[in-house]
């Protein structure tokens, strides 16, 4: 039987070497698939976008709400997390320790068919996860490449608070 608890999690991602950082509070659902893997899903605060960006009338302001769904497939050997959102963007990331994963980008554009996708080559340093029977910590460094060409060095950061 799927069990699922809903938690507060921080999730914050940071480059050691160049002025990128990301950083969201929210009460996530996790979901118990075994022993050791879990999903885990949340609702990022919503990120205003101008209206000149998604709308072709030039005078239009205002802000619009964009909310994004992500989710994270854990274990700990190998992570996936996905973002899918009504915005432009959309990306899935795959880690797996000591591996060259796949991290790819959707770009979506004003018409339907109109989209493009950018695909890199991530490689996994190290990952951790602790906690029991509820992951409490995990913490996962990779190198993002493009072909030969290194996009610098990431940590991504999950704390999820355990009642």
């Amino acid at each position: 039987m799927l069990t699922h608890h809903r938690r507060l999690v921080a999730l914050s991602i940071v480059s050691t070497d160049l002025s990128v950082w990301s950083d969201v509070r929210a009460i996530a659902t996790i979901y118990q698939r075994d022993q050791e893997r879990f999903h885990l899903l949340l609702t990022e605060p919503k990120v205003a976008i101008s209206r000149e960006q998604s709308d072709p009338e030039p005078n239009s302001t205002d802000l619009l709400p964009t909310p994004r769904l992500l989710w994270l497939e854990i274990s700990p050997y190998r992570i996936t997390m996905t973002m899918q959102g009504d915005g432009k963007l959309s990306y899935r990331h795959h880690w797996e320790r000591g591996v060259y994963g796949i991290s790819r980008y959707w770009l979506q554009g004003s018409q339907i068919r109109q989209s493009s996708q950018i695909k890199l080559r991530n490689y996994t340093r190290s990952l951790h996860l602790d906690g029991y029977p509820i992951p409490e910590q995990l913490r996962l460094e990779y190198e993002l490449w493009a072909d030969q060409t290194q996009l610098g060095c990431y940590v991504l950061n999950l704390e999820i608070q355990n009642d």
